[in-house]
């Protein structure tokens, strides 16, 4: 059926800098095999952690040559046997691929797959998948948030920052965000955040402090622990804990500061989840596109030749409004 078929995607094929992403335009469309299926893609989003990868700096280093990109959106093109959940037509987003979303077709496995409603388009759809499941393990399967209590959200206006502000307000915690930008100050307030507070001014700290009457905050989400880490161990509450989702670096902490809130920090890989876990986080996240309050922010778009430059402003950008995605 699609054997024939030819579609552009991007493919590295050696470690590096951002310009090893390359667009090929005559690369065979993937045909899906047992309980896959194959995907027209309309939109991909952007992920940190994909820039790792690139730079072969990461843990996990995928064969070469490849294609990047977990994050797609878009319409069944195509089922192989044993599928049942959907069906050619329907519209769909993923948390994963087995072929690479950065591109025109992706095959992906069946319990990677998620009906889009149709409340939301094809870019937002882009914006699901790592983010707000990361932002549902780090909350809810990592710190075990309650109602009630209080969350500092460090870069709440990037793609994760804004889907812990939506869950963490879902959720009834009291909302606190960091945003590098006044554009940033206003995402995280107009997606879930209570009050929002600017990294770039000084005794940014003290002002969280005063916002927690001096008792500090229950749990954190960290984007930056390189930069943030022993700060955070400052800001928080008796029990508190810190939960690590992002990093691109060392930093040196002072063990004590944990012992005197007896607090925690927890690493954040979403990697590690089961099933089960992920059952429960789409379930969580479907009644959540229902209900409303589930409302993925776009930020910058790109075409797929300028993937490229897309992994070099996610990176270096002075300050995230919104997820990085790109359109097909």
């Amino acid at each position: 059926m699609s054997g024939s078929r030819m579609m552009r995607a991007i493919r590295v094929s050696e470690f590096g800098a951002p310009s090893v992403l390359r667009l090929c335009s005559d690369v065979p469309v993937p045909q899906p095999g047992h309980r896959q299926v194959l995907i027209h893609v309309r939109a991909c989003g952007v992920n940190p952690v994909e820039t790792y990868i690139r730079s072969g700096s990461y843990a996990r280093k995928p064969t070469l040559p490849y294609t990047p990109g977990s994050d797609v959106a878009g319409v069944v093109d195509a089922v192989g046997e044993g599928v049942t959940a959907v069906k050619a037509g329907d519209r769909v987003f993923t948390t994963a691929t087995e072929s690479g979303g950065y591109a025109e077709y992706a095959v992906v496995a069946d319990d990677c797959v998620h009906k889009l409603p149709d409340a939301l388009d094809f870019t937002q759809g882009a914006a699901i998948g790592i983010p707000y499941f990361t932002a549902y393990r780090a909350l809810v399967h990592k710190a075990h948030a309650k109602a009630g209590e209080t969350v500092l959200i460090h870069g709440a206006s990037g793609g994760v920052g804004v889907a812990a502000c939506q869950l963490s307000r879902a959720l009834g915690l009291r909302v606190l965000g960091t945003v590098g930008t006044p554009e940033g100050m206003k995402l995280a307030l107009s997606n879930g955040a209570h009050f929002a507070f600017s990294h770039r001014e000084e005794g940014y700290t003290d002002k969280i402090m005063e916002a927690t009457e001096g008792r500090g905050v229950d749990l954190i989400v960290e984007m930056l622990s390189n930069v943030n880490l022993s700060k955070d161990l400052q800001l928080l509450a008796y029990g508190g804990r810190v939960t690590v989702v992002g990093s691109r670096g060392s930093i040196e902490i002072n063990p004590r500061d944990t012992m005197a809130k007896e607090s925690s920090i927890i690493g954040v890989a979403l990697f590690f989840s089961t099933p089960e876990e992920k059952k429960e986080c789409a379930a969580l996240l479907f009644s959540g596109m229902e209900a409303g309050w589930l409302r993925p922010v776009v930020g910058p778009q790109y075409p797929l030749e300028k993937a490229a430059q897309a992994h070099h402003d996610i990176i270096e950008s002075p300050g995230a409004a919104g997820k990085i995605v790109l359109t097909m």
